[in-house]
């Protein structure tokens, strides 16, 4: 047996949740292969196998919370699993020949017999699942019998014509339309003549019986990383002087040159020209003239950071994560979308690393792309501002005393109050919309 056990899951983490078992008890894995997935506060840990055999045992189940180098399940040698019988084993499974008759088991019993005594791939066995086959009726085409994903595929479109329903010979017309049949020239009721169709199926499938109804309610037990999400939140919100200011930006002027600019991009260098890299640009320029901005306090000390290691909000199907693009403020427009392109994909795919999450100095959160005016983003502790970015929406405006209907975006600072001074938020802000505004002066500042 070789032990499967928690490996290190980076620096200060010491424990997981067990997320999803890829292979179930019985199953044959090759080495390398992952076996399960391990969720922490910060990323996805794949534990893979570290020798091919067979998954013998799984000691913790999904939801269960395990500690590094605690002890997951087990694997057997394939050499002493019994994967692959005896053919003296293969001879007895299989239908025996009358005594005396002189007839030897063909091989397609032994396979048979492989087969009915549960020698059935992994893949082989969901295939057939989702075909609606026993797999116990398909004669495996492996060594040693075992029945694989290409012998169901092959069965089930051997079974498809037969399963398919007959074709219904057309009613002859008296049948199609009653209506002109009659018994003594005396026409059939209407009834019979108009017979009533039969109920469309409600949107959906059909209604569910009272007793089918969901519970009222439900609960679950909260992820190791959300819980970890709710204390960090928690932590931002009783250590720090969080305070929010606000501004609005006229988009035009960025709308334009992205426009323009867009298609060129995607074609020359393989990105997607968005609205993010110009704010990254902003904010980046907007730190270096409010450092404080960009700083962090360090017991009674304020530490002032000389370069920008911007984290981009990214919500996942496990919960909100903050990757980190380094030296932001080092990089052109482009190089920084290639690596927020990159970076953003891990994080939806759950392929983010540590590095990947740590380091940051400031933080950017678009709650616009799902449709958010206006809020208040709670600062990624302990950093002491986060720029809070909202949908574009067309406002009217006073512009050189006219009324013009603009692209118009509301941003927010929210920051920590114990080192940044109203003055220093409120004018790093102005910085940023200044930016935005007249896009050009990124180039040349």
């Amino acid at each position: 047996m070789i032990a499967i056990k928690v490996p290190p899951l980076g620096e200060s983490i010491v424990e997981a949740t067990v997320a999803r078992w890829l292979k179930r008890e019985g199953d044959t894995v090759s080495q390398g292969e992952t076996l399960v997935e391990l969720e922490t506060d910060k990323i996805t840990v794949e534990v893979p196998a570290l020798q091919a055999g067979v998954l013998a045992k799984q000691q913790h189940k999904e939801g269960d919370v395990v500690k590094v180098g605690e002890e997951l399940g087990a694997i057997e040698d394939s050499a002493g699993s019994g994967l692959r019988p005896a053919a003296g084993d293969l001879r007895e499974a299989a239908p025996q020949a009358p005594a005396g008759s002189g007839l030897r088991p063909q091989a397609g019993d032994l396979r048979e017999a492989a087969a009915a005594s549960g020698k059935v791939a992994p893949a082989a066995r969901r295939a057939a699942a989702d075909a609606g086959i026993d797999p116990a009726t398909i004669a495996g085409s492996a060594r040693g019998g075992v029945v694989t994903k290409t012998d169901v595929m092959a069965a089930a479109q051997v079974s498809a014509p037969a399963s398919a329903p007959a074709s219904v010979p057309p009613a002859p017309a008296q049948a199609r339309f009653p209506q002109a049949a009659a018994e003594g020239g005396r026409p059939l009721p209407a009834a019979e003549r108009f017979p009533q169709a039969p109920e469309a199926p409600l949107p959906g499938g059909p209604r569910p019986a009272a007793g089918d109804r969901p519970p009222r309610e439900t609960r679950e037990a909260m992820s190791t990383r959300r819980k970890r999400i709710a204390e960090n939140l928690l932590q931002a919100q009783h250590a720090t002087a969080h305070l929010t200011t606000f501004n609005e930006v006229d988009m035009s002027a960025v709308s334009a040159v992205r426009e323009r600019l867009k298609e060129r991009v995607e074609k020359e260098h393989g990105v997607k020209l968005t609205y993010m890299p110009f704010f990254a640009k902003a904010a980046a320029m907007a730190l270096a003239a409010y450092p404080v901005v960009n700083a962090q306090i360090d017991g009674t000390d304020i530490v002032y950071r000389h370069y920008v290691n911007l984290g981009i909000a990214v919500a996942s199907d496990q919960g909100l994560v903050v990757p980190v693009i380094k030296d932001a403020d080092r990089k052109g427009m482009i190089e920084f979308s290639r690596d927020l392109s990159a970076i953003a994909k891990r994080a939806r795919d759950g392929k983010l690393t540590m590095d990947d999450l740590t380091g940051g100095t400031f933080t950017i959160t678009n709650g616009g792309v799902f449709g958010s005016l206006v809020s208040t983003p709670i600062l990624n502790y302990p950093q002491v501002g986060i720029l809070g970015l909202h949908k574009i929406q067309d406002r009217p405006i006073a512009v050189d005393g006219r009324v013009e209907i603009r692209p118009m975006m509301f941003i927010a600072l929210s920051y920590d109050h114990r080192i940044v001074d109203g003055q220093q938020a409120v004018l790093f802000l102005v910085r940023v919309k200044e930016l935005m505004e007249d896009p050009a002066a990124m180039l040349i500042s």
